[in-house]
């Protein structure tokens, strides 16, 4: 009989798993677990033997009855169990086929015995009925054996079967959330829909939660198990979510569409007015600079027409996607005017600044080498304040930094001095310095 604590019997819900056909066959088996009682009614023993035998049969009834039972239902709660976590339930169902196998052969031991010894049979002397009371007390005891074997199999298997259903409780809501938010995004699809809006973007990402949702309803947990049906039915809230916010902007889209190509437009205009601005800073660096100090500019005005005509191209289409409805594609227009015109704006200030700068250094030409020096003077105190004195080959980078900086100036000579020469080299011996503070730092915080 099943213990206490045991949950095979006491706890089997209804409707639960009866089980396969098992290798004594069904209907054999079945009159096994009512044969007892129906033998017993014929019977009717007088002698000593003789009811021995009958009780020793009946208490191997018992042991089969209850270890056909706690087979059928744990083999009901492992099929839950795998569909709940397939790969957790593997060794469970390794172990309970080990299990399963045991208890058939016990059965079909059981009804052999059971087909051997007929107590109905009034000839039968007291020997015989003594030698059906041992086989059936053998039987009774490996049958109960087996029993304890299962129930400690479900006694060990009810934690883990526990701690799944209590996280079962978990996914109806997250199926609820889930089908409200594709019903949500569904609604708001419509809705820009019929507003005239090209909601494909949105409707894609809709169709996207659906075939999620679908699979998640097709069988069971559709084959996830419990933590991924769990995660399913949360991406499928967020694929919806994301398409119910994607068509809920297509209004606000549009009007911010219609406002950016307006101010692009605008800046368009303001761009391509820049170009004279550029032809004359220009001819300023040809006529009072080296060639050196421009020549990475050359065709700067023709370069900023022409990518300000690409940008109205661009433009002329946005505003055509526009009249179609079609949001989208109108603002990946915009986006393509824009980096256009950003390229040309950058354009035009990269000349426009040169003939700023070379003003200042032809006016003041120690001023920027100032800058440098200071830059190289703060890594020398950096180096020479390290414990033990300077690294040898900080020394020599800095030594090289100083030489460097001696001969910047000789590259102010003759009627045009290359002033954009000085300008490059006095910005690269800033930078290296820099670069030394940096490694000293670097040093210092790994000694730590």
């Amino acid at each position: 009989m099943l213990s206490d604590t045991s949950w095979v019997l006491v706890c089997r819900p209804k409707g639960a798993n009866t089980g396969r056909l098992r290798q004594t066959g069904q209907g054999r088996r079945e009159a096994a677990l009512r044969g007892p009682g129906d033998q017993r009614r014929r019977g009717g023993r007088g002698t000593q033997a003789a009811a021995a035998a009958i009780e020793a049969r009946e208490a191997a009834a018992t042991a089969f009855y209850d270890m056909d039972q706690a087979q059928k239902y744990i083999d009901g709660r492992v099929t839950v169990f795998e569909d709940l976590d397939a790969a957790a339930a593997e060794p469970a169902r390794r172990e309970f086929a080990g299990l399963s196998e045991a208890a058939d052969a016990a059965a079909v031991a059981y009804i052999s015995v059971l087909d051997a010894h007929d107590l109905d049979d009034r000839d039968r002397s007291p020997a015989e009925y003594d030698a059906a009371r041992r086989a059936f007390t053998a039987s009774t005891e490996r049958l109960q054996q087996i029993t304890r074997n299962l129930n400690g199999f479900a006694e060990r298997l009810a934690p883990r079967m526990a701690r799944l259903e209590a996280a079962l409780d978990q996914l109806p809501p997250r199926l609820t959330a889930a089908r409200d938010a594709v019903a949500a995004a569904a609604d708001a699809v419509t809705a820009a829909k019929n507003a005239g809006m090209d909601a494909s973007g949105p409707e894609a990402e809709l169709d996207r939660a659906r075939q999620a949702l679908a699979q998640l309803g097709s069988q069971g947990l559709g084959g996830l198990g419990l933590d991924g049906a769990i995660r399913k039915a949360e991406e499928v809230r967020e694929i919806a979510g994301r398409a119910r916010e994607a068509a809920a902007e297509l209004p606000q889209m549009a009007q911010k569409v219609r406002n950016s190509l307006a101010s692009a437009r605008t800046r368009a205009d303001a761009v391509a007015h820049r170009v004279g601005p550029v032809q004359d800073a220009m001819r300023v660096l040809v006529r009072g600079y080296s060639q050196t100090c421009w020549q990475d500019l050359r065709g700067a005005p023709d370069a900023i027409e022409a990518a300000v005509s690409r940008a109205r191209e661009r433009l002329n289409e946005a505003s055509a996607h526009l009249a179609r409805a079609e949001w989208r594609q109108a603002q990946q227009a915009l986006t393509a005017a824009r980096t256009e015109l950003n390229a040309a704006d950058r354009r035009a200030g990269q000349v426009t600044g040169r003939v700023d700068r070379l003003r200042e250094v032809a006016a003041d030409p120690a001023g920027p080498a100032e800058g440098a020096r200071f830059a190289v003077r703060d890594a020398q105190r950096l180096a020479m304040a390290q414990p033990g004195g300077p690294a040898p080959q900080h020394v020599r980078v800095l030594d090289g930094l100083v030489e460097r900086l001696e001969n910047a100036s000789k590259r102010l000579t003759g009627v045009n001095p290359d002033y954009w020469a000085y300008l490059q080299e006095l910005e690269a011996i800033t930078t290296a310095a820099g670069d030394v503070v940096t490694r000293i730092r670097a040093e210092r915080a790994a000694r730590g």
